[in-house]
């Protein structure tokens, strides 16, 4: 049976932009907030998959391969980062009750790593409600080949959706040098009770190329 879900955490603003449909044509919308929120990496994408199937999954222009547990959609849109606009690349997909996401964007100036990564710390953070930073707890992150940046970290973050229902994310931010540019991450696991595990396993799989 056919069906499409609509974002469950959508900012305020902003209508839904379809972008395609799932492998097995089911259709599905995302969901951006206003740019300079960093929309991509807010969206609850509708996934094409619901069992948890790990596959590995290369995302060669981002010197990574990651890991999901169903069958990733992708997509790109620019927005503001830093104070400059940005080419920002999604890939995620939803499962077993839990939405994972992996985006990420080139940075032409390295300077302005630590203050984009904040940025985009706050902006994921305060999409999930008021209340939601009052909650939020901070650890350093830093996987292999990441730079040890103080604002690369793994943040646990409770909030509500739009419709009021709970939600707790889990997500990490780092960045890494690439050439003349810096290269920034953020990946994200969503889920309606505390998976801490599931986002353990999310984490392990990503490696940098």
């Amino acid at each position: 049976m056919e069906s499409a879900w609509r974002a469950k955490v959508r900012p305020q603003g902003m209508q839904p932009v379809d972008l395609g449909h799932c492998a097995d044509n089911r259709p599905m919308n995302w969901t951006p907030t206003r740019a300079a929120a960093l929309p991509p990496l807010l969206w609850l994408l509708v996934g094409c998959s619901p069992a948890l199937n790990w596959r590995s999954v290369p995302l060669p222009e981002a010197g990574i391969t990651i890991t999901l547990p169903c069958k990733p959609d992708q997509a790109s849109r620019t927005v503001e980062l830093a104070g400059v606009p940005v080419e920002l690349s999604m890939a995620g997909c939803d499962a077993d009750g839990a939405t994972f996401a992996v985006s990420h964007a080139a940075l032409a100036d390295p300077a302005q790593a630590g203050a984009a990564l904040r940025h985009w710390r706050a902006a994921v953070v305060a999409n999930l409600g008021t209340g939601a930073a009052a909650t939020a707890a901070d650890a350093p992150y830093a996987p292999k080949g990441a730079l040890p940046l103080p604002q690369s970290v793994r943040t646990v973050v409770q909030g509500q959706r739009a419709d009021g229902s709970p939600v707790f994310a889990q997500g990490v931010w780092f960045a890494r040098a690439a050439g003349p540019q810096m290269r920034l991450y953020h990946a994200v696991v969503y889920t309606g009770k505390p998976r801490p595990e599931l986002a353990d396993q999310f984490f392990a799989g990503m490696v940098l190329q």
